[in-house]
């Protein structure tokens, strides 16, 4: 695969954008947003199976995800990929870069996806200025820190069930922030791209799933999952609380 983003790329503005409350500072008013929309340099287009930027790279941008889906990955010693996490509209990626100020991941498009490219000397520039957007720069690197933690619970300590359980409830509760249903949902990863977040063979992934459809928690076909049980899969998830 190579690195080929599709570079239609154009002016866009924060201060129009309908998803600003997600990937942007709450507390702006309409002259901040403006000034904020320097922040952005270009829209581009990835392609589905495109790399918006590859391990190794050099960093110059975050990226924040205007439509479409991402699957970011690393590759292990042996040459397999290891699928580190999902992201979609109104999300940002490209953290992972500041560290080192190269990229030590890939980011592919999981479907035709259109990103605001925010090259990062414009964010350092405006975050002295507008100390609330350095704020919120600082919960999405926290956010992503959280992430991870959680990441390592799920390998770690949850049986197959849980795991599963819990990526589809964090799965439909994100959708759900961005004005999609609260039950239904369209994967767009493969599953054998779950089995790789989640620590599961494909088989166990494909086990599981029909285990929760023969119990008539969810129902399933092909990627088309809709939740006819959330308690159901909340008590798998957190037996505790529900």
């Amino acid at each position: 695969m190579n690195l080929a983003i599709h570079p239609e790329t154009f002016k866009v503005a924060c201060s129009g954008c309908n998803l600003r409350e997600l990937c942007m500072p709450i507390g702006f008013n309409l002259d901040d947003m403006k000034r904020l929309d320097e922040v952005v340099a270009t829209r581009r287009r990835v392609k589905q199976g495109d790399l918006l930027f590859s391990s190794g790279e050099q960093f110059t941008s975050l990226y924040a995800i205007r439509t479409g889906f991402f699957k970011t990955s690393v590759s292990t010693d042996d040459g397999r990929e290891q699928v580190t996490g999902f992201q979609m509209a109104g999300e940002v990626i490209g953290l992972d870069g500041i560290v080192s100020d190269h990229h030590n991941c890939n980011a592919v498009a999981l479907e035709d996806s259109d990103v605001c490219v925010m090259p990062f000397a414009n964010v350092e520039e405006l975050s002295r200025e507008f100390p609330v957007l350095q704020r919120h720069v600082h919960k999405i690197m926290s956010r992503e820190i959280v992430r991870e933690n959680s990441i390592m619970m799920l390998l770690g300590n949850m049986r197959a069930e849980e795991r599963l359980a819990a990526f589809l409830l964090n799965l439909v509760q994100r959708l759900h922030a961005r004005g999609f249903s609260q039950s239904e949902l369209v994967l767009r990863m493969t599953r054998e791209e779950i089995g790789s977040y989640l620590g599961m063979k494909l088989e166990t992934v494909s086990r599981t799933f029909s285990k929760f459809s023969e119990d008539g928690i969810i129902d399933v076909k092909q990627r088309y999952v809709r939740i006819v049980q959330p308690d159901a899969l909340k008590k798998i998830f957190n037996p505790d609380v529900c």
